[in-house]
């Protein structure tokens, strides 16, 4: 597993990709949070708050995410070494393992220099720290959760075709299905007895509890829970190929 971890980080580093999707990251983020008006804007709120940040993120890495996550498997089935892959000496759970921590941790170096923004908001405050840092800590947890269950779901839309786009494009209906369709669905009260707890199965729901700066161990065993499950989606995927060939 650790090999194939340490691969896919070199190969992250050594083209412009991994430096590319943190720059991006915090570019995007900075031009909606301090320059772009609108209701991500902290400085037309005239509230040091980190809400728009985390509240913009999801946005960011639906499409962010997938982009990681798309060549994991699909670029190894268009070059042919997928079936080399299969059959050496390494497990199938190790093999998606390290192509899911691989991605997963250039996820999280796209978070950590976001703290800058935070520092920033931090100083604008009147007086200076008036911040929640319980809410603020939580909000990043939730986040990391957020960046795992989404990079599940890439590593198992990059399982299902040899074509990158379409890896990316089943990445982000996905990612968006399991984060914004449930809770917009549970809205409508045309079908209120069958919508009862919808937004429960969604990941906004989960995201923005724990955002709160409250560990509730439901929303974890949840977050682990959506991980697990499309990771497991990816097992089957690739144990169907190890069949075949």
């Amino acid at each position: 597993m650790f090999a194939i971890l340490n691969k896919e980080i070199q190969s992250f580093f050594s083209s412009p990709i991994g430096y590319l999707v943190i720059g991006i990251f915090l570019v995007v983020c900075g031009l909606f949070l301090f320059v772009f008006s609108g209701e991500y804007n902290i400085l037309d709120n005239g509230f040091a708050d980190v809400k728009p940040f985390f509240n913009l993120a999801p946005w960011i890495f639906t499409f962010l995410i997938p982009a990681i996550t798309m060549k994991s498997f699909s670029e190894e089935k268009k070059q042919g070494t997928m079936e080399l892959l299969l059959t050496k000496p390494i497990g199938l759970w190790q093999l998606i393992s390290g192509k899911y921590l691989g991605a997963l941790i250039l996820v999280i170096l796209a978070i950590v220099p976001s703290i800058l923004y935070v520092l920033t908001i931090y100083q604008l405050g009147n007086p200076v720290g008036n911040l929640d840092v319980g809410a603020t800590l939580g909000s990043y947890s939730g986040l990391i959760f957020l960046g795992g269950c989404y990079t599940a779901i890439g590593i198992f839309a990059s399982s299902l075709t040899n074509n990158q786009i379409v890896a990316f494009i089943v990445a982000v209906f996905l990612c968006f299905l399991c984060y914004f369709a449930f809770e917009g669905l549970a809205n409508y009260d045309l079908f209120s007895s069958a919508t009862y707890g919808l937004e429960y199965l969604g990941i906004s729901y989960h995201y923005q509890s724990i955002s709160r700066g409250v560990v509730d161990t439901r929303d974890i065993i949840y977050f682990f829970s959506l991980i697990f499950l499309f990771l497991k989606l990816t097992h089957l995927s690739l144990k169907s190929i190890q069949q075949k060939s």
